[in-house]
């Protein structure tokens, strides 16, 4: 900093004469007739350019031994804290690491140099050039200082402001790659549950969140330029309206065209280049510095096995839709029309209905996937739209018909929603949906997988005991079970039915809705809930699917 300040001061005094050597040129020599005076003074004044040169040197010689160790310590930083996250929360990953490692930091190194550089030299220039003015003529500061201070405090007044709109848009931006990051792992899922409107949905709102951020940095950067010019512009203007005032006080024409050189060619791009500095690079400083020091989260207890349900009556409500209103589109027919259902726990539910008729948004409405246009979900009284994904995580599993398995052990992948879970716990599942069969098909529990070598009744078969083994209260099955035969169909309903919790399937068959304690029939119009048989008493729609599915089986 001393050698940083030593070499500075040299531009002060560079500053100082490149103004007073004008006014000497031209009052000495040029104005009096005598032209070898006056470019001997504008010799003078090219010396003192050329000899900025060195000082521009030292100066970018003493940046780094500043800016190069900030770098490294955010660096070390920002490595300690992924690594701390990553192994105290049990291997979570976090999503900003990259983003704090790479652009932030860098970010903050760029920032911190140029605002160094910046306020130094305006501050050095600021000296020499006022120093210069005082040497030519007091009155030029009364002309000079008021727009000066003015701007100045214009563009500090704004500098909080500016720091808020871009902590808004670093947040904007994080939250972009997070959805990134998100949509990149769960696209087979997200595929294959049908959320893609959904997850596409929620990409647009955090790119419009980041576009708004930086219309927001815009119009800050609009009252930045408006600063520069009551300080920097107005001055010129306000020198050359009162020059017939300057010159009754005495003042020389030769230190107007002089107090003209330090305003045009060092107060001026001086200031300039430090508000766009100090407004667009220290604003980034401030924020990315203080995302990059906060302390470290505390460390989540890790739970050794997240605690079921148990059947303790029907007193809880596990699942309400109430007035649910959902449609493809703004004038498009709704599928879901005011939709009121009411899912005690422990139940046991079947939603039947004709093809398209709503019974997989009805399941994705409930499981937050898809948000209606009208009405309230509540899973276990918590309002889904308010539930973060990893409440929504631990209090549902949806369970599509398109089984999604990955190369990896039959353990690890039954164990994909409960990777805690233990060699007891996956033995009781295997022995409650039967899958010995499947297990010794395919080599042992702790044989890696090929999932193409897997028929669409195995798939679903491993989805479905993933679906067992995980400790979420609420499962949701859209047709799960299309793929398997009867017998196997009926030893996975029986199986987590008779887990702790609730369910509700999708039917493919009427032997779920048998199965069921009761059952929801979608016809378009409205909705009609029951048992079995007083379904078959006031549901024609019902009475006409038992008929085509006997019919079928027949």
């Amino acid at each position: 900093m001393a050698k940083l300040a030593a070499w500075s001061a040299a531009e002060s005094a560079q500053t100082f004469l490149g103004g007073f050597c004008v006014a000497r040129s031209l009052d000495d020599g040029f104005l009096r007739g005598a032209p070898s005076t006056g470019l001997l003074w504008l010799a003078g004044a090219a010396v003192a350019i050329l000899l900025g040169a060195p000082v521009v040197r030292g100066v970018f010689a003493q940046l780094p031994h500043l800016t190069e160790p900030l770098r490294d310590q955010l660096v070390r930083g920002a490595v300690v804290r992924a690594l701390r996250t990553a192994t105290s929360t049990g291997g979570g990953v976090d999503a900003t690491a990259v983003s704090r490692l790479t652009s932030q930091t860098e970010i903050a190194r760029d920032s911190f140099a140029g605002l160094v550089l910046a306020t130094r030299s305006f501050v050095f220039v600021a000296v020499g050039a006022l120093v210069g003015l005082l040497s030519l003529a007091p009155q030029f500061l009364l002309v000079v200082l008021p727009p000066l201070v003015l701007g100045l405090a214009l563009f500090t007044a704004s500098l909080r402001p500016m720091a808020r709109a871009q902590h808004r848009y670093l947040d904007a931006d994080e939250a972009v790659g997070r959805r990134a990051e998100i949509t990149r792992t769960a696209l087979r899922d997200t595929v294959a549950c049908g959320a893609q409107e959904a997850t596409a949905a929620q990409n647009r709102r955090a790119v419009g969140e980041a576009a708004a951020a930086q219309r927001a940095l815009a119009r800050w950067a609009s009252v930045r330029t408006f600063s520069v010019a009551t300080a920097g512009q107005l001055p010129v203007l306000l020198l050359l309206a009162a020059a017939p005032w300057l010159l009754r006080q005495g003042v020389t024409a030769g230190a107007v065209v002089g107090a003209l050189t330090y305003v045009l060619q060092s107060l001026l791009p001086a200031l300039h280049t430090m508000m766009t500095v100090l407004g667009a690079a220290g604003a980034r400083l401030f924020v990315v510095l203080d995302r990059l020091t906060q302390p470290l989260p505390p460390a989540p207890p890790l739970a050794a096995a997240p605690p079921g349900p148990r059947r303790t009556g029907r007193a809880a409500t596990a699942l309400e839709l109430r007035h649910v209103h959902t449609a493809y589109g703004p004038g498009a027919r709704p599928v879901l029309d005011a939709l009121e259902l009411t899912v005690e726990q422990g139940e046991h539910i079947a939603v039947v209905g004709p093809s398209g008729i709503g019974k997989s948004t009805l399941l994705h409405v409930a499981a937050g996937m898809l948000t209606p246009d009208r009405g309230d979900v509540r899973l276990f009284g918590r309002a889904v739209a308010a539930c973060p994904p990893s409440e929504l995580t631990a209090l549902r599993v949806l369970v599509p018909q398109e089984a999604y398995v990955f190369t990896g052990t039959l353990r690890d992948n039954l164990r994909y929603l409960w990777p805690g879970a233990d060699r007891s716990a996956v033995d009781r599942t295997v022995g409650a949906l039967a899958l010995e069969p499947l297990v010794d098909r395919v080599g042992g529990l702790d044989r890696t997988l090929a999932p193409d070598a897997l028929s669409l009744g195995e798939r679903q078969l491993i989805a479905l005991g993933r679906a067992h083994l995980a400790p979420a209260p609420l499962l949701l099955l859209d047709e799960a079970t299309c793929h398997l035969d009867p017998v196997a169909e009926a030893t996975a309903e029986r199986a987590l039915s008779a887990r702790p919790g609730t369910l509700v399937v999708v039917a493919h068959r009427l032997s779920s809705a048998l199965r069921a304690d009761r059952v929801l029939v979608l016809d378009g119009t409205r909705a009609h809930y029951g048992t079995h048989d007083e379904l078959l008493a006031r549901s024609a729609l019902y009475r006409d699917l038992v008929g085509h599915w006997s019919q079928v089986q027949g």
